[in-house]
Parts: C-alpha cells; structure tokens; sequence
C-alpha cells in the first residue's frame, strides 16, 4: 500500500498572516483518484479529464472545510523585523467585518407609465463588495440561479411583433439572459443567452391580462424557469407555467445593463410599471417574494380613470355613430342647392337631441353631452379612433377658450370638467392641464393624487409637457415623486428624442425656445408681431437689399422667434431672394438646403448643389459641411464625404464633428475596417459641446449605459444632457410663446396661466419669470395659486445649472427675512449670497459684506467656495476689504457705486478708529462723517438727474441686435434637418 501525500495552496490551509494576505473562502473540495496503466495510454502531459477516460479504477471523496478565520497559521520560519511584527500583531487578531449587502435589488419603486416608444428606463449592477456573494455570483454564471418580480398594468397586447418589458443587454449590445418581451397576442417572450453563444427563447401558453394590476414573478434555476401571474393586490394566482430546458444558458448580470420598457432595438409596452425587485442569488416562490404594491392609491386611481374613459369613449362613439348615419340619410335625401350648401357651412350644427340614453348616465356625464351637444359631428373622420381623438381635441379647444379670457383662471374650476373628458378622449394636452392644476392649487383644490395621476396619464399618452413634467420631478425628487435619475432620463430621452423632428415639422403648435426673461426691459422692448415696429423695419430694410435683415427676417419667419408666427413659406423666400440678390453665403447656403429637401419650393438638385459649393468657397464651415451630406446621402461617396467633414470639423462646425462619428459608428469610414465605437463617442461628445443635438442625445445615451470606457456610467449627467434637448421643444416654446405675449399685452390671468404650465416642466426661465410676476400682482397668486408661488419658483429656480444670480439673491433675501411659512434661515442666505458672487455678481458679494457688518460669521466652506483664504484673510475687517473690492471690480457702473463707496467709508472708519481712541469722538466723527458722505451721494445724483433729461425708448435698428435669443444661425438650424442618421445600429440577436 501506497501513501500519497496531497499539498493544497496556502491560501486554502491557513488563515492570513503578513505573508498569506487573502485566504480563499472554500464551500467545498472534491477530491478525485484513479488508476491507469503505465502504458496504457496515461500520460503526465495531458488534462487530468482525458486521463480520466482511461482509468482502470476511480473514487472520489468530499473533504471537510473549515472556515479561514478557524484555521491554524502558518510557521513561516522567517522572523520579521521588530517593527513589521508590531504592526502586524495590532491587527493579527481583527476579524475584519463584511460590508452589509444584500443580493436584493430594488429596480422600481414608483409607477412608470410607458408610451409603448423606444425609450425606457437604464439600470446597472455593480459586482458584490461581500466577497462571499461576489464568488457565488462568479460560480453561477453557466448556473442562473434569480428571480424577477415587477407589477404591470397593461392597456394593449404589442403592436409590434415584440415589446420590451425587462431585458439585458451585454457588453457587445447583444441581448443576453435574461430578456423577457411581450407578443402581440398577448404571450410572454422569454429569451435566454446560451454558453454555447446562441439564442434560445421560449412563449409561454397563456396571455396576461389587460387593464388590470397583475404581478409577474419569473424565478431561473438552472434550466429550469417557473412563471407566475397573480392578479390584484390580494395576489389571487392566475397562470402558472414550469418550464425546463437541457441547455446551459450564461449569466453575467453585470456584463451589460438591463432596460425597463423601450430602448432603441424593441419598443416598450403601453400601459404601467409597477416596483420591481431582483434577486440576483436567490430562486423563490410567488409566496416567498416580498414585493407589495406600493402608491395603492395611484394604482387604484389609474385603474378607476382607464374604467371611466371606456364609458366615456362608448358613449362618443355611439352617439357620433348615430349621428353621422343620420346625417347621411339626410344628405341622401336633400337635392343639392347653393342655400343648403352655405346652411352646412354657416349654419348652426347638426345635432341630435334625442337619444336613448338613460337620464342616470346623461346626469353622470353633463359636460359631456353639452359639449357633444354644440359640435358638428357631421365633418368628422369616419374612422373611430381618429374620431375620438378629434373629439376630445374640439373638448380641448372650447376649453382653453374659456381659460383664455380676461377672467380666465377664475373659469378654470369650471372648465375641469371639460378638460377631464378631453383626457380620456385621448388628448393629453389636457391631462398635463389637469396635472398642473392638481399639484399647485390652481384655482381648484390642491390634490397631490390627482395631480401625479394626470401626470403619469399624460405620460403614457406621449404628451411632451407631461413627459418632461415626470422627468423634472424625479430629477428633483420633489412633489413626493421619488428620487430616480434613471426614471427621469425616461422621461426626457423620449422628449430628447422628438426635438429635433419637431423642430423640422412645418406643423403644429410650436415655436422657438427662447430664453426672454420678463425683468430685462431691452429684451422685453424687441419683441414683436408682424405688424410691429421691429417686424416692420426689417421687413423694409429686406426689402432693399439688406442681407443681415433679410437673413434674420428668414430665420424669424421659419423658426418662429421674437413673437413672430410661424411662416415657413414666408421665410423661403426671403432665403431666395437673399441668395439670388446678394452674396451672403449663410442665406446661399439657406436656399441650398431648402432647394435640396424641396421645403415650401420644389426640388432642384443641380441648382442646390452649386450654390452650396459657392456658400463653401466663401469659407462658410456648414457649407463645407453640407457638401460632405451631399456626397454621403445621394452619392454613397464615402471617402469625399469625409474629406469635407474633416474639413469642416477643423473649421469648428460640430454637424461635422457628428457625421464623422456616424461614419466611425457604422464602420464605413474610409480605410478603417470595422465599427469603433470610442472614435464615435469622441466625435460626438465634441459636437454636443457645440450644442449639436443628436450628438448630446448619443453622450446621454452612453452616460446612462456605462458601457463605453470613455464613458463612464454617470445617470445624472445624462439626465442634465437629455433635459437639456428636451427644453429645445417647440411645444414647450409655443407655451412659453403664449404667456410670454400675455404679459407683454397685460392679460394677468392668461400669463399666469401658461407660465405656471411651462414652469412646472422644469424649464428654469420659466420659474424665474413666473416667480417674478407672483411678485408684481401678488393678489393674483395668493388668490389662485395654493402654493407659496415666489418661494417655490425661486427655490426651483436656484437648484438648476444655470440659474442666473438675480434668482441666488432673492433666495437669499428670502432665507436672510423669512417668507410667509418659511422661517429665517441665515446659513442658507450666505450660501445664495456666495453663489450669486461666485457668479460674478456684486451685489452677491455686497450682501455677504453687510452680512459680516451686521456681526454674522462666514463659515470657512464658504470662503474656500470664494476662494478667500483664512489664513490670510483671518480678521473680518481684512474679509470685508476684500468682499469690498471684489464688489467694486464686478460692479458695471461707471461713477460711484455701493461698493465703493461701502469700501472707502470702511477704510475710512479705519483711519478714523486709528486716529481718535475716544469712544465719544468715534462715534461723532463717524456719524457726522457718514452724514456727509449721505449728502455726497445725494448731490451726485442730484447733478446727473439735471443734467440728463428722459429720451424715449428707441429700437435699435441693427437686426443681429435687435434680439438676445440664443438660436443659432439659419444656417446651423437648417442643417440640423439634413443629418445622416446611423443606417446600421446593430440590432441585438433574436
């Protein structure tokens, strides 16, 4: 008999020491023996596994493990320096304590409504920091071993072949394990990833249910996956299905990203997301799972509304049915006449007054009969959907009429009613109404419930305002909506994404985003219609030949800026005839594009292409740019294409910049084999920093994705970047448009209105201009609005990037005084004050410096956030010197100011505490001082009022001054529409 002696490594044997610093957790040893003849094909060299075939003889047998902190140490017989084995002994005994964690994951914790669009929500998971959990997940990987439990409302099966509804996408933007769709019968698509590198997907037997609350639980074991459906919140079981499989599928939840809903490969499903937990170890039963539905209120509020609006949409449907077969039998029988042909257009509508509803349902639904009652269903569309929609769209407009009026927000209790049925009509511009007014108070009383219900209605309908209103608030974590940066970038992605198709959309309300703030009187002084004076004068000045006002009248015409409608027609023209007349190359180039896309005129190519090469050989960059599109769109000329776009991109033109990325993106840039997705993101991160729009929604994209290197997982940022586009809309500007034309003609109610519509989107000029009207008729906003309306919006205001100094100082004002509710809070007015100086304003740092005359202390954050040393700066005469000059430095007045004079009656206090030590004769000399430098200033402006006296406000009659906006030139706008778009996405298998 023969002993064999086996060795293990160190780290499986003994605990750690200074030598063995990470000993190895084992679960278990399998320890394996056979038997093989000398020469009977066994062979040292070989894997133990093909020895193993040959074996005359095998056993095997499990050894017992310990755990590494009740194994023995190790006798190195090396004797350490004094020193080392101190420091190692202080620790030698520290049972080192494992990070609480659990394999838990919360995905979801508040409703999502998902439009049924490619845009959904992007969740990560990191790797364990618990050592033990991180190796079991490593063991698992050719094992899954999870579960997945999400609840869902749903309101149609799939339109598409597939929708999304939880999936994972790999590293390679490849599905991966797992992927579960929805089919358009109804059907669960459950797709797995396989070690082998293939696809497997299975559907199960039976159709989940519509327009109910129903939980779904899937748990992986192995192959084997076990479906669950339970309806309601008492969790009654409605489906079960086992499925089993002998294929080892691959599992790396951490390799990639799971999506919730749409992305760009599969559109999401229509309806709701409910909380959503993943067990990442762990396989459990329906009855094991611990996930509730949370917002019972809500879920039952969108169920209670979708039941509503069937009966609503019935009760339309029916009666427009019978009122157009009415119609027809009339027209059939009525011989046509010129009188009865004006009576149907002139005349008063048809309506039919006696149908066989019930008076219960009627008294049920009154401002629905009324409104059905006084339209003229007879120039309807036929189809039924459409109907509807129409319907709730003339709801709608009867509606905003009544709010439009002088007294408008005073009817708006009246017209809710109205607007309710509009909702469920399927014309959401009216839920995002219902939502504002819910949530502030608007002249109805404030519902928080109601408010988020309309919300996500609106949001799930697609509806822009309701959208972005969702994004800010999770975003912000404000109004009880939860803190989600993934869920806001939802939200804003999917408006993100409609801008730029939007802006090129010749229809439909929209207008330009401008950033007009109602205190700045010069901006306020330019805007115009088409019969004003600015209008007028360009107008006259284009007329003559003037290419700076003929281009500025096209780009107010096409876009719809400076209060002017939009008139794209009007504004090709003036593009022709700038181009043809003069020799400006941006109006050249304007025309090119237009001639190119046929807008308003019809196509000529050959016409386009050589006024473009002249825009171009005038040096302008997006004439450079635009011969690249010309080659790559209508001549597949790949390699000239990007020889313009180089060209173009070192001129500074980011559409280049853009299209160099999508070259690289799609793997067909010339003489590199293969798509390089790095290249791209370079590109495309340089032309967003140009403001390129497509380019800021792909950088959004990889922030959330996390799965580019050069882009690091960062949600926030790719909320900031989406919001950023999203407030580019133009039905948002056309909101704005509209209060902003209020307040210039003194409609009070009416600004009021569309102000706090477009503020709640979260678009910051919008809550500083609504904040400072609430401060000109302070009546109104404590009459309508529930809300503290000037501290909410400064407050909403100051939390935003690029909020402007004015709103950090009356933040600061309000914090330093206290307002109505709020109490005084004076750490916080110093940092508004210190931000506002950060900003470059003085009166921030003027405030901060009375702050310290008053005896108020600065804490040290904040002087290192001014960057004001105290080391240096360690006495508060020494701070108010500085504060002092910067204040003086920032100050945009000429002749004597706050700040300098503040700085030279404090030196002068100085020379005079010096000098006088008498408390008596200080406090007289400073205060006959301080009356003579009151009776300086006094004279000062005495003298420079006499000496000039009031002149009327003038237009300035240079055009590129005659706005502040910040749109860019046509023609960077006009180029936007002719975009190459990445032909070639990859599309994930299966």
């Amino acid at each position: 008999m023969q002993i064999v002696h086996v060795k293990f490594p160190s780290i499986m044997v003994y605990r750690d020491d200074y030598f063995i610093r990470n000993s190895i957790s084992v679960s278990a040893v399998i320890l394996r023996a056979w038997i093989t003849h000398k020469y009977g094909g066994g062979d040292l060299n070989v894997k133990w596994e093909e020895n193993l075939l040959h074996a005359v003889a095998t056993n095997y047998t499990l050894l017992k493990t310990v755990p590494p902190f009740e194994r023995p140490f190790k006798d190195h017989q090396v004797c350490l320096e004094w020193n080392m084995d101190y420091i190692w002994n202080l620790q030698a005994n520290k049972i080192p304590q494992c990070p609480l964690e659990n394999d838990m994951v919360t995905l979801l914790g508040f409703p999502y409504a998902s439009s049924g669009e490619n845009t959904g929500i992007v969740k990560k998971f990191a790797r364990f920091r618990n050592r033990e959990l991180e190796a079991t997940r490593r063991q698992r990987m050719d094992y899954p071993v999870f579960t997945v439990s999400l609840w869902l409302y749903l309101l149609h099966y799939c339109k598409a072949s597939l929708c999304g509804i939880l999936y994972f996408v790999d590293s390679n933007e490849m599905y991966g394990t797992p992927s579960v769709f929805l089919t358009e019968e109804g059907h669960l698509h459950i797709q797995m990833h396989l070690i082998k590198g293939e696809d497997l997907a299975v559907k199960t037997k039976f159709i989940i249910p519509l327009k109910e609350w129903f939980r779904l639980d899937i748990s992986f074991n192995g192959g084997q996956i076990v479906v669950t459906t339970s309806i309601g919140q008492d969790l009654k079981s409605y489906h079960n299905q086992t499925i089993s499989f002998r294929e080892d599928f691959h599992y790396n939840d951490t390799a990639g990203y799971f999506i919730i809903g749409g992305s760009r490969y599969v559109a999401g499903i229509q309806g709701f997301f409910g909380p959503l937990k993943y067990y990442r170890l762990r396989t459990l039963d329906p009855d094991q799972i611990f996930n509730p539905l949370l917002e019972k209120q809500l879920a039952e509020q969108i169920k209670l509304y979708y039941e509503r609006c069937a009966e609503i949409q019935e009760i339309v449907s029916v009666y427009a049915s019978m009122v157009q077969q009415g119609g027809a039998r009339q027209e059939a029988c009525d011989p046509w006449n010129s009188y009865l042909d004006l009576k149907r257009r002139y005349g008063s509508p048809s309506t039919c007054r006696a149908f066989p509803w019930e008076k219960e349902l009627k008294d049920k639904h009154p401002s629905l009969f009324q409104a059905l009652m006084e339209m003229d269903l007879l120039t309807m569309p036929r189809n039924s959907n459409e109907f509807i929609l129409e319907i709730g769209a003339r709801i709608f407009e009867k509606a905003i009429k009544r709010l439009s009026s002088v007294d408008g927000l005073h009817q708006i209790s009246s017209v809710v009613p109205f607007l309710m049925d509009s909702s469920c009509c399927g014309y959401h511009k009216a839920s995002y109404y219902l939502t504002v007014f819910y949530e502030t108070g608007l002249n109805v009383p404030q519902d928080q419930l109601q408010g988020m219900l309309y919300s996500l209605i609106g949001g799930q309908g697609s509806e822009r305002l309701s959208s972005m209103n969702l994004g800010y608030k999770h975003y912000q974590g404000i109004d009880n909506y939860h803190l989600d940066w993934e869920l806001s970038y939802a939200y804003y992605s999917n408006i993100a994404m409609k801008t730029p198709l939007d802006q090129h959309t010749l229809q439909g309300d929209q207008a330009y985003v401008e950033t007009i703030r109602l205190k700045d009187d010069e901006i306020l002084k330019v805007q115009t219609k088409e019969d004003g004076d600015v209008f007028m004068w360009l107008k006259h000045e284009a007329t003559r030949g003037n290419a700076a006002a003929q281009q500025r009248l096209a780009q107010m015409l096409f876009w719809g800026q400076q209060g002017v409608a939009k008139n794209p027609e009007a504004a090709i023209e003036w593009y022709a005839k700038g181009a043809l007349e003069t020799e400006d190359p941006a109006l050249i180039y304007d025309y090119a594009i237009v001639l190119f896309k046929g807008q308003g005129v019809k196509k000529n190519r050959r016409l386009a292409l050589e006024l473009m090469k002249k825009a171009a050989s005038k040096g302008l960059h997006q004439a450079v740019n635009g011969l690249g599109w010309y080659y790559h769109k209508f001549k597949k000329n790949y390699a000239k294409a990007a020889k313009y776009w180089l060209k173009a991109e070192e001129m500074g033109n980011p559409d280049a910049s853009y299209n160099l990325g999508v070259l690289y993106l799609d793997g067909i840039f010339p003489g590199v084999t293969g798509r390089n997705q790095t290249l791209a993101g370079e590109y495309f991160h340089k032309a967003a920093q140009g403001g390129h729009i497509e380019g800021t929604l792909w950088c959004s994209l990889y922030y959330i994705t996390g799965n580019l290197e050069t882009f690091p997982r960062d949600p926030e940022k790719a909320v900031v970047w989406a919001k950023h586009v999203a407030e580019k809309n133009g039905y948002l500007g056309h909101v704005i448009r509209k209060g902003l034309n209020a307040y210039l003609e003194g409609s009070w109610h009416e600004a009021l209105l569309y102000y706090v519509l477009a503020a709640e989107t979260g678009i910051e000029v919008s809550q500083t201009n609504l904040a400072h009207i609430c401060e000109e008729r302070p009546d109104l906003a404590r009459r309508y609005l529930a809300v503290n309306c000037v501290w909410r919006y400064y407050n909403f205001s100051v939390s935003q990037i690029d909020a402007p100094s004015f709103a950090y100082l009356k933040m600061g004002d309000l914090y330093y005084y206290g307002h109505q509710n709020q109490s005084q809070d004076l750490e916080l007015s110093v940092q508004m004050y210190a931000q506002a100086a950060l900003d470059g304003d003085s009166q921030g740092f003027f405030n901060l410096a009375l702050l310290i005359e008053e005896g108020a202390t600065i804490p040290h954050h904040i002087l290192d956030f001014l960057e004001i040393d105290p080391t240096i700066y360690s006495s508060n005469f020494s701070i108010l010197r500085e504060l002092y000059e910067r204040c003086w430095s920032h100050s945009n007045e000429e002749s004597f100011s706050p700040c300098s004079l503040a700085w030279l009656y404090l030196h002068l206090r100085l020379v005079w505490g010096t000098l006088l030590h008498s408390a008596l004769i200080y406090f007289l000399g400073t205060f006959l001082l301080s009356v003579l430098i009151a009776w300086t200033v006094q004279y000062f402006q005495s003298v420079s009022a006499s000496g000039s006296s009031p002149t009327p406000a003038q237009t300035s009659p240079d055009p590129a001054a005659s706005t502040s906006s910040p749109a860019a030139t046509p023609a960077a706008d006009a180029w936007d529409q002719g975009q190459p778009m990445v032909t070639n996405n990859p599309e994930p298998r299966g």
